[in-house]
């Protein structure tokens, strides 16, 4: 498969507008053990004064990607274990960002089940932190341009259909009745409770 790097101006700078967008994008990790991607099949908004963004209290050095240029990769950690991957969504200085939730895996199935320790494809990337692991996605990569990266990138997922639904966001307190969560309706690869998922 071919995949071509997606330049900045075929992404919006919007958070909402972002999320929506993404999905159907590849992501692409290339690391010294080999290729990995994954069609975006998940994602979910986290606006300007959102109390449920960790931009929401200022600026600090572990959120300082999402305050920002538009599109740069934000990784946190979760429960000293895991990773999340987000890209920043507004344009410099108004803190936002995207999480990607989940990806349909398409590229180095063998490298991510060993990574992640299952012949599963299905579960291979089904939410934040097995996307991650899969991936190889962590605080080294905090920061990084996705328009120019070498290692870490969005290609074009082509001119295939996404069938977008939305739904609250998972797993948050803060604002969680907001019908932020965007996902690809039908995709087997999406986390979450299948009640959380019409098609």
């Amino acid at each position: 498969m071919t995949l071509r790097r997606l330049a900045p101006e075929n992404l919006p700078i919007e958070t909402r507008a972002l999320a929506r967008a993404l999905l159907g994008c590849i992501l692409v990790r290339d690391s010294t053990q080999g290729l990995t991607a994954g069609r975006i099949v998940e994602t979910e908004a986290y606006l300007p004064g959102d109390p449920a963004c960790h931009a929401f209290r200022g600026k600090s050095a572990r959120n300082a990607t999402l305050f920002g240029p538009p599109h740069r990769a934000y990784v946190y950690q979760i429960y000293g274990t895991s990773f999340c991957f987000n890209l920043s969504s507004e344009r410099n200085g108004e803190g936002a960002g995207v999480l990607v939730r989940a990806l349909e895996p398409i590229e180095g199935l063998k490298l991510m089940q060993r990574r992640r320790a299952t012949q599963n494809a299905r579960d291979l990337c089904r939410g934040p932190g097995r996307l991650c692991q899969a991936l190889a996605i962590d605080r080294s990569l905090d920061g990084v341009d996705l328009s120019t990266h070498p290692h870490l990138w969005l290609a074009d997922g082509g001119a295939r259909a996404v069938r977008v639904r939305r739904s609250p966001r998972v797993g948050v307190t803060q604002a969680a009745e907001r019908r932020l969560r965007f996902y690809a309706a039908g995709s087997p690869f999406v986390s979450g409770a299948a009640r959380l998922n019409p098609a």
